[in-house]
This record gives structure tokens, sequence and C-alpha cells, in this order.
């Protein structure tokens, strides 16, 4: 299985020919909350993310109180979970339906503005590292505050759900969110990506601003879930898992299931090729190890520039 390894960033060589990428929309209105001042410059008003302009009601939208994300309401339902095109991989099979209960997901990735609230509430860490993959100073840097965080370990990633009082999606929440019940195969439908519908293929080599491409919405307005940021879910990784899973809100593998601390991310990012953002794609990185010393780096799990997340709520 011919699977893409997040560790070390790629520099593609046709990087420098590709054309101009798809033009950020204007932020407008954006409220803001203030936050304590730190060393690492980030202002004492931090604006939250603005969310683009969505087709969802009233009755389907809400606002984090505690992040100012907004959520997105996925109703109770049955969809075809796995691979249906000839793209598929073994870990995408069988493709099979899977019944979910309604839940909230955020519509944005959760940004670096964001973060850096639970970060100074001081129930999360720093990002690992404070650049992205081009930029040196991106985490507390005021110019990228609407941008995705990343170099954030799945440990990171649980943690800040939880004080933001929601979660991880389980995998299938999140393919669910991305393909709705039709059985396409990007969020936008069955279209390869190009410029206006992702950031892949190292168009502009780096994240985007979240909610950059609208025309990339899932089937319920969700945003931004192929492409810019591969994003942590809460299973851990079991190739043959879609083989002996419940057809019923499934949790993924338990670790009693599994040999190893491999945990799910989804979606692709900046760099990868059209293929591997489609919705049914799965792929792992390791994550934490609780076995191992809490000064250790093992017992939160590796990171990198093109991995970040996204929470859910029960609903």
């Amino acid at each position: 299985m011919n699977k893409i390894k997040f560790f070390f960033p790629i520099i593609f060589l046709l990087f420098a020919c590709q054309p101009t990428p798809h033009a950020t929309p204007e932020a407008t209105a954006i409220p803001t909350i203030s936050v304590v001042e730190t060393s690492t410059a980030v202002p004492t008003q931090i604006p939250v993310t603005q969310t683009p302009a969505i087709t969802a009601t009233p009755e389907t939208i809400k606002i984090s109180h505690k992040d100012g994300m907004t959520q997105i309401y996925i109703p109770a339902g049955t969809f075809t979970m796995g691979g249906l095109d000839v793209y598929r991989e073994n870990d995408e099979l069988p493709a099979h339906e899977v019944k979910l209960n309604a839940f909230w997901i955020d519509q944005l990735e959760v940004t670096n503005g964001m973060y850096n609230l639970c970060v100074q509430n001081g129930d999360c860490r720093p990002p690992v590292l404070p650049r992205s993959n081009r930029r040196e100073e991106y985490f507390g840097n005021i110019e990228f505050q609407d941008y995705p965080v990343v170099n954030v370990t799945w440990y990171d990633a649980n943690a800040y759900c939880t004080w933001a009082e929601r979660r991880l999606p389980t995998e299938a929440e999140w393919e669910y969110a991305a393909r709705g019940e039709d059985k396409r195969n990007y969020p936008w439908g069955d279209e390869p990506p190009n410029e206006y519908t992702a950031n892949f293929i190292n168009l502009i080599g780096d994240t985007s601003r979240v909610g950059s491409y609208p025309e990339g919405a899932s089937p319920f307005d969700v945003l931004d879930m192929a492409g810019n940021i591969s994003e942590w879910v809460a299973d851990r990784y079991r190739l043959d898992y879609y083989a002996k899973s419940p057809l019923e809100n499934p949790l993924g593998p338990s670790i009693d299931e599994v040999f190893n601390n491999m945990f799910v991310i989804r979606g692709g990012s900046f760099q990868d090729e059209g293929f591997d953002l489609r919705v049914s794609n799965r792929n792992y990185i390791e994550g934490p190890n609780l076995k191992a010393q809490t000064d250790d780096a093992a017992y939160y799990g590796k990171y990198s520039v093109k991995i970040g997340f996204r929470c859910v709520a029960d609903g």
C-alpha cells in the first residue's frame, strides 16, 4: 500500500511553474475576544475566524463559546463508507454502509489563533515547532492567525478538543461529513480537485487561510476537508478494520486489536496528489505512546507541517 510519509516536507520540482492559486476571500466584520499577551508576540486582541458565506440555516449552525468556531449540524443518517473508485486501496475495503447518530462538526480547521487560546489557558502545549512548511514565523504571527494550526500531535489535538468541550471525530463521522449520502469521491462531487476547490500538489507550497476554497465545500457546507492540511481523527489505524467494524457508530479498533501506536489522518494536504484528497483515503502516523515517559517525545507522538485537526460534538 503506497502511503505518504509526513515527517519531512517534500519539495516538488514543479512548484515554481504552477498556476496562481485561487484568491483568498476577504474577511469582514470579524469579532474579537480578549487574550493575555505572550512572548510569542500574539496581540491582546485575536480575531475569531470569520466563517465564509454558507447555505446552512440557523437551526444547523452554532458558534462555540470557547473558541468562536462555527459548528455545522450533521443529522443522523446512513452512508456508504470506503473506497468506491479506481484509486481505492486495500485499507478502504470493503465499502460498507454505516449508520451514525447526529453530531456537530467544526466547519473549519482549528486555527493558530484558536489554538493559542488553549495554550494561554494552560490546557494545551504550544505546537512542537512554531514554523510552517515555508514560513519561519507562523504560530503566534498575527498574519497567520486564521490559518490552520500545524505541528501538533494527536495528543495535542485531543487536548484541544477536550478544552473546547468537543472531541476528535471518528473516521466514520469525518467521512460522512465530507461525503454525505450520495457516494461522492470528493467533498464537492466526483470531479478531480483543481485550484478552485482545494490547496494541493504544492500549488501554494504551504497552508492556506481556512475557508479559502468555498467551491470545495462538502454536502453539509463543511470546508477544507480535502487539501490544505491532513486532519487527525480519533481512531487507531488497522488495515483490515472495515472487514470487521460495527455498522453503527464505529469507534475504530480498540488498543487490544492493534500492535502499534498508529492513528488515522484524513483529508490530504497542500503537498498531496489529487487522488489522495478522496474522502475515503486513509493515512496514518504515529500517535501517543502512553507507556513512554512524559519527557519523551514518543509519549506525545509524531507531528508534521502538514497535519492539523478539527473537532466534533455529540448532536
